[in-house]
């Protein structure tokens, strides 16, 4: 009822769909430019058959026609010119739109994780973090130390055996070096005295030595 009587409510126009109608416009307006410049280019033929015929009068007409359809053709390309203008600024208007829709939403996104994070809840995270770092070094700690009672040892009582066992090992080490092992013969080659020449006797040699014991004889 209401809509019968004040009709229906104006929707604000949205950016892509009319970029999309001034589209449509701008393909219309080249259609009828090129519609009226093939009737300009007819008119220019039949002016200059009217002029073959020597009719002035219809050739001018066809002349006057000719403007009036380049007139036109000039008109369109002013309104095409302004809806290009009109598409560029609202392409740039569509595009500054997104960008601010895009930083508003990121900024309330932002808002929104800083609500449902707070610095309490960031403070307590991190001492979690902390206590559970800190519990499990000590359980390594743990775990490496031995187990048992069998690491248990004095370390005075470790020493005190560990020279007893020197002390044993130098005795035993003298008392095998004492003992009296039969010695190995040792056998030496025999040399062979070269064969001597024997002596020459000398005949007169042994007569002076005759001579000489018989004068000490006497």
């Amino acid at each position: 009822m209401f809509t019968r009587i004040f009709g229906k409510p104006k929707q604000e126009p949205n950016a892509l769909s009319t970029l999309d109608k001034m589209s449509e416009t701008l393909e219309m307006l080249e259609k009828k430019e090129k519609v009226l410049l093939k009737k300009a280019t007819a008119e220019v033929e039949r002016a200059k058959e009217f002029t073959r015929a020597k009719n002035k009068r219809a050739a001018i007409q066809c002349l006057k026609r000719k403007r009036m359809y380049e007139q036109q053709v000039e008109q369109l390309g002013n309104f095409q010119l302004r809806i290009h203008d009109q598409m560029i600024m609202l392409e740039g208007a569509k595009a500054t739109t997104e960008t601010v829709d895009a930083l508003r939403t990121g900024a309330a996104a932002m808002k929104a994780m800083q609500k449902a994070t707070n610095i309490d809840d960031v403070d307590k995270t991190m001492e979690e973090i902390n206590e559970q770092t800190e519990n499990m070094k000590q359980i390594q700690e743990a775990l490496a130390n031995p187990i048992g009672s069998a690491y248990d040892f004095d370390e005075d009582d470790l020493e005190a055996e560990l020279e007893e066992l020197e002390g044993a090992d130098l005795e035993e080490l003298i008392l095998d070096t004492g003992k009296n092992y039969p010695v190995p013969p040792v056998h030496v080659p025999e040399r062979k005295q070269p064969n001597r020449p024997p002596p020459l006797k000398n005949s007169e040699d042994e007569d002076e030595f005759a001579a000489l014991e018989r004068e000490m004889a006497s």
